[in-house]
C-alpha cells in the first residue's frame, strides 16, 4: 500500500506539489484569521503597587510602608492573595485578583 502511494507520488510530482501549496496557503491564512482571543491569557489579575521612601532601610520601609499598605490591601473586595515586599528605599505589594475579575476593575478598588 505504502509503496503504491510513492509510485504515485512519483508519477504525480505537479499534484503533490500543488496540494502542498494549497495546505501551506491554507495554513498561512488560517494563522492570520484566527482570532486574539482564541489564545487565552492564563495569568491572574494583579495589581501592583510601587512605592518609594528614599534613603531609607528595608526595615523601617516595611513598618512605615509595606505593612500599612499590606494590611489595606487585604480589604479589597475579590482580592485573592497580597503580598509585599521591601527593599532598601523602596516598596512593592502584590495583591492578587480571583479568576475573572476586570483589570480595570481591579485597579479602581486598589486606588480607592
Amino acid at each position: 500500500m505504502l509503496s503504491h502511494i510513492i509510485d504515485w507520488s512519483g508519477r504525480n510530482r505537479f499534484l503533490v506539489l500543488l496540494a502542498t501549496l494549497f495546505i501551506v496557503l491554507g495554513g498561512i491564512f488560517a494563522v492570520l484569521r484566527t482570532p486574539i482571543d482564541a489564545l487565552p491569557d492564563l495569568s491572574d489579575v494583579q495589581v501592583i503597587v510601587y512605592t518609594e521612601f528614599p534613603g531609607q532601610a528595608p526595615q523601617v520601609v516595611e513598618d512605615q510602608v509595606t505593612y500599612p499598605l499590606t494590611t489595606s490591601m487585604l480589604s479589597v473586595p475579590k482580592s485573592k492573595v497580597v503580598r509585599g515586599f521591601s527593599f532598601f528605599g523602596a516598596s512593592f505589594v502584590y495583591i492578587i485578583f480571583e479568576d475573572g475579575t476586570d483589570i480595570y476593575w481591579a485597579r479602581s478598588r486598589v486606588l480607592e
